[in-house]
């Protein structure tokens, strides 16, 4: 009987006694059920992170191809750009040349036009001289008949000439 005197005993039927009540209610269910929930809530976690993870993956692929895509657009366009400015100075070099030209032929027409212009007055210049010498000579040698002689053959000349 010492055996059911002691606390030890009295504590090991309770805790028995405890165990059998949780039992006979359905705790261990309800427990088990409980664990089943949350691991069914963990997995069902850890495939939505599994799911955004690839998900993330794929964007960041995206992401890298479009930047990809887009430095060799901009080298691209920088390309392009360089070519567009060679043209550019190309014709542009052109253009300047041909407009140099452009004033070298009108300066050389010009110089041209001022030689012809200078030279038809001294001609006149000159001709405007020698008629004033000859009327100097001639009127210091010329007589009245012989003026009516060469008057008369100039205008039969003109005559003969206008025919």
């Amino acid at each position: 009987m010492e055996i059911f005197a002691t606390d030890k005993f009295w504590v090991a039927v309770s805790f028995f006694l405890f165990v059998g009540l949780l039992y006979y209610f359905g705790v261990h269910r309800k427990i088990a059920a409980a664990l089943d929930d949350r691991a069914s809530a963990i997995a069902k976690e850890l495939a939505d992170a599994q799911a955004l993870r690839e998900e993330a993956e794929a964007v960041l692929a995206d992401y890298k191809k479009k930047t990809a895509n887009a430095t060799q657009e901009a080298e691209d366009i920088i390309e392009l750009a360089g070519k567009e400015a060679e043209a550019l100075a190309l014709e542009t070099s052109k253009a300047m040349t041909e407009q140099f030209e452009r004033r070298m032929k009108m300066a050389e027409d010009k110089i041209a036009q001022a030689e012809a212009d200078a030279l038809r007055d001294v001609r006149a210049a000159a001709a405007d001289a020698a008629v004033m010498a000859a009327r100097t000579v001639i009127s210091g040698s010329l007589t009245p008949e012989t003026a009516d002689k060469l008057i008369g053959a100039g205008i039969d000349d003109l005559k003969s000439k206008l025919n």
